[in-house]
């Protein structure tokens, strides 16, 4: 009796595996199961031709590398518009901080244009992947007027580049960084110099050294050179003592 259930057991375990077998091997010959091994046949040859042609043409396969590694941080730093938002904070914030005499008026005029767009709402932005756009639009985007939500009167695509204000890339807005160059100088207190004195140039080494050379002489203590004065002193002295000794020749 034990040694007909064994055998059964033994029986139903190994039509267990068979039929588990026959699955899987109708799986893989099923028109889904080749349709996978040839991808992954085509994914594994490609992949050997990748590493084979970088041993091959290590310059051409570095050059690939940069670029794509290139194109993913420019992807990755692309700025967006709360970034956009709070530069614009910041700039102005900064420029608050200054006297009306001191900043620079093309920063200060181009930071309250800004400030001006973004408090109508008009400012939009657009990323495009790589680059991120700002530009400006006639309306507000909750505005209910029938120029605004009418498709038909909206601003065509050609004139986007006319409308463009910043240009945001590698995790920077260039426009209004270069307007905030030197945006402590104020250019009116200048414009009526001579040329030649609002233009100005780094100095070149031999002047840098000049400099630091005076400089230094500067610390030194003060030397007072007075042998001179006192040779002639002594010799004025002498010629007073002759003339007192011949004047009391004289007198005697």
């Amino acid at each position: 009796m034990a040694a007909s259930c064994l055998l059964r057991r033994f029986c139903s375990a190994a039509a267990a595996a068979r039929s588990k077998d026959t699955r899987w091997e109708r799986l893989k010959n099923c028109r889904v199961g080749t349709w996978c091994r040839s991808l992954l046949g085509d994914y594994k040859e490609a992949c050997r031709e990748v590493f084979v042609g970088a041993r091959e043409r290590p310059v051409k396969a570095t050059v690939y590398v940069a670029l794509v590694g290139g194109i993913y941080v420019c992807y990755r730093t692309n700025p967006s518009d709360t970034s956009f938002q709070t530069d614009l904070l910041e700039t102005s914030n900064k420029l608050a901080l200054l006297s009306p005499w001191i900043r620079s008026g093309t920063s200060d005029g181009h930071v309250q244009n800004l400030v001006k767009l973004r408090n109508e709402g008009r400012l939009r932005h657009l990323s495009l992947g790589l680059v991120s756009l700002t530009y400006v639009v006639d309306f507000d985007h909750e505005c209910s007027l029938y120029e605004a939500q009418c498709s038909a009167l909206s601003v065509p695509w050609a004139e986007l580049p006319k409308r463009v204000l910043d240009v945001g890339f590698a995790g920077r807005w260039w426009a209004l960084d270069h307007k905030m160059k030197d945006y402590d100088i104020n250019e009116e207190e200048f414009k009526h110099l001579p040329p030649a004195l609002v233009a100005t140039a780094p100095p070149s080494a031999q002047e840098m050294e000049r400099n630091e050379r005076l400089h230094k002489e500067s610390w030194k203590p003060l030397v007072v050179e007075v042998e001179e004065e006192t040779t002639v002193a002594m010799h004025s002295v002498q010629k007073e003592g002759e003339i007192t000794a011949e004047r009391k020749e004289r007198n005697a």
